[in-house]
């Protein structure tokens, strides 16, 4: 070994003048420089320790040459052969960091866009926008948005995919996609902690979401296997039939709220229905999608089946308007959601969208009171608020008013606002510093139009020192609204409650249905004749009963009116990224009609 490690000094000048140098620095390679000593037939292959930056000497050159391989060839051949192990490796590199990683710790270098089975360089740096960590207000990371070459180049890659995938029967789908929730549910505290870093929301929530996530790719690879057409019988014999068939590539755009959870909701159906799918997560959340894309590559996709690519609006625009994609399914708000529709209109592509919501959760005098308490909080204060089904309009029977407000006041208040990765936080930080400042500006709005803050609605800044700088605010409860009040017409997206009273069924009906949104809606009530009749009268894609924002995978979830269509989650979904071909099947002759 002293011998090795002698030779290896005597050329290190020789080596570190060779172009080949600075690319076998990179951390990336070390599987490669194996691979290179396993061509090399090298005795030291297994003893990789100080010379193993300085690998290729002249006896190894020689050693090459004998095999007939220059030293370009054979880091090429050797970068090749552990592409893959390489790109896991990087993903594992992040991931096993997290254990030990506190908030204001972490800084994140990685490529984060990923296709053709790897992640992939940016090719231009010069558009690079800072990701922050919201609790501390620190860059996490740097993302380059990529231009129409790179993704053309990920569609083609997911194009390309999409031919194996669409060959291979429901069942072998499905172990794959088991393969890959296993995976998942392996690293979940690992992934959930990167989650909170990139995200602001607690470890608690954020734990939820990861386990929410490979639910959700469990459950389309048990639908995997049983996609099948109808048999239809005709006369004379004839007879016809149904496939049900893969779209082709389609695209993902995700929201920043639930960065990991909403790439698996969209991926999943795709996967499973035997499409590819290019995914773009906001900007302001890039790092955990990539880490998917490497899952799903560890449990034996093609390359290029799940591709990320990193942008904004502009790189959006590219991926609705390419010609190979098939379908769009896009959350986020009304407006950009009708640019997304517009967009792919032209291309006469499917599309499906989850945008914003203003929900109505209605709570009527003879609910149990507690458990609507409780409603309330959850319908109005996870993540943040940030959330786009929440139940921001309470509408509360003047008859308990009183006593409503005294215990949801006293419960927001005890929410722990804090650090995120502490367990015992339940209220993490806002996306940004921009979204933090709207948000208290619409409690500001609220207040000169004659709304009455009860509690919260202002900055808070932790005792920590190093989270002084992060995006936190207090929850707010809002008392005195009316209808017709910003604070109660508008998407806030933040941790704002706003309470409102009414009278009677009839008229509290009325109200929570005057609105452009419909995503959700929820009704406390003991009354069983009550609340189906509430139910079937409010104009909402989800309603709760006695709950509110539970998610199963199991059951669809999707908006009327301008909160979207399309439904994510439940079987139906399976009818969002198929299509039917009908196939017609004459026995006899044709008839004799020219």
């Amino acid at each position: 070994m002293s011998q090795a490690k002698s030779y290896s000094q005597k050329y290190r000048k020789e080596w570190e003048s060779n172009p080949d140098y600075q690319g076998w620095l990179q951390p990336s390679v070390v599987d490669a420089r194996r691979a290179f000593c396993l061509y090399c037939k090298a005795d030291i292959y297994a003893k990789l320790s100080d010379i193993k930056k300085h690998m290729t000497t002249r006896k190894h050159s020689q050693k090459a040459t004998k095999y007939n391989v220059s030293t370009h060839q054979t880091a090429a051949r050797a970068a090749a052969l552990f592409q893959t192990t390489s790109s896991l490796k990087m993903a594992q590199a992040i991931l096993d960091v997290m254990p030990g990683a506190s908030t204001g710790t972490v800084q994140v270098s990685d490529p984060l866009n990923f296709w053709a089975g790897k992640r992939v360089e940016p090719r231009q740096q010069k558009n690079a926008e800072p990701v922050f960590e919201p609790a501390t207000g620190r860059v996490l990371c740097q993302m380059v948005p990529c231009g129409a070459e790179e993704v053309d180049e990920a569609i083609q890659s997911a194009y390309s995919a999409y031919l194996k995938w669409r060959k291979m029967a429901g069942m072998e789908r499905a172990r794959i996609m088991l393969e890959a929730a296993r995976i998942i549910r392996e690293k979940r505290e690992k992934i959930a902690k990167l989650e909170v870093i990139n995200n602001g929301k607690s470890i608690t929530e954020a734990l939820v979401d990861i386990d929410i996530a490979w639910q959700c790719i469990e459950y389309y690879a048990g639908l995997a296997g049983a996609l099948a057409g109808q048999h239809v019988q005709l006369p004379g014999g004839a007879f016809a039939y149904t496939r049900r068939e893969p779209l082709g590539v389609c695209v993902g755009i995700g929201a920043w709220n639930y960065p990991f959870q909403i790439a698996a909701w969209k991926s999943a159906p795709a996967l499973a229905c035997g499409n590819a799918m290019v995914f773009k997560p906001s900007p302001f959340t890039p790092v955990t999608a990539v880490i998917l894309a490497e899952i799903y590559k560890e449990a034996g996709v093609p390359d290029g089946l799940f591709c990320v690519v990193q942008g904004g609006a502009e790189t959006g625009t590219i991926l609705c308007q390419h010609p190979k994609v098939a379908k769009v399914s896009f959350t986020g708000s009304v407006p950009t959601g009708k640019k997304v529709m517009e967009m792919s209109a032209k291309g006469v592509k499917q599309v499906t969208l989850e945008l914003g919501g203003k929900s109505p959760l209605i709570i009527f005098k003879d609910c149990d009171l507690e458990n609507a308490v409780r409603g309330a909080l959850m319908a109005n204060f996870l993540t943040q608020g940030q959330v786009c089904c929440n139940g921001t309009r309470v509408f509360v029977q003047k008859d308990i008013m009183p006593q409503f407000l005294e215990e949801v006041v006293k419960r927001t208040k005890a929410i722990l606002v804090g650090d995120p990765l502490l367990d015992s936080t339940r209220m993490g930080a806002l996306i940004n510093k921009p979204h933090l400042e709207k948000v208290l500006g619409f409690v500001s709005q609220a207040k000169l139009q004659g709304a009455r803050v009860l509690c919260g609605g202002e900055r808070f800044v932790p005792s920590d020192p190093k989270l002084v700088n992060g995006y936190f605010m207090s929850p707010c409860v809002l008392d005195n609204c009316r209808d017709d009040m910003t604070c109660v017409k508008e998407e806030i997206f933040g941790p704002v409650m706003s309470v409102l009273p009414f009278d009677t069924e009839e008229e509290v009906v009325q109200r929570a249905n005057n609105t452009t949104f419909g995503l959700a809606s929820g009704v406390f009530t003991r009354d069983i004749s009550r609340a189906h009749r509430v139910a079937e009268n409010l104009e909402a894609g989800t309603c709760f009963i006695n709950n509110y924002n539970i998610s199963p995978v199991e059951v669809p979830f999707g908006g009327y009116k301008m909160s979207g269509f399309g439904r994510e989650n439940g079987q139906v979904t399976i009818e969002y990224y198929s299509q039917l071909k009908t196939v017609v099947v004459e026995m006899g002759d044709v008839d004799n009609y020219f």
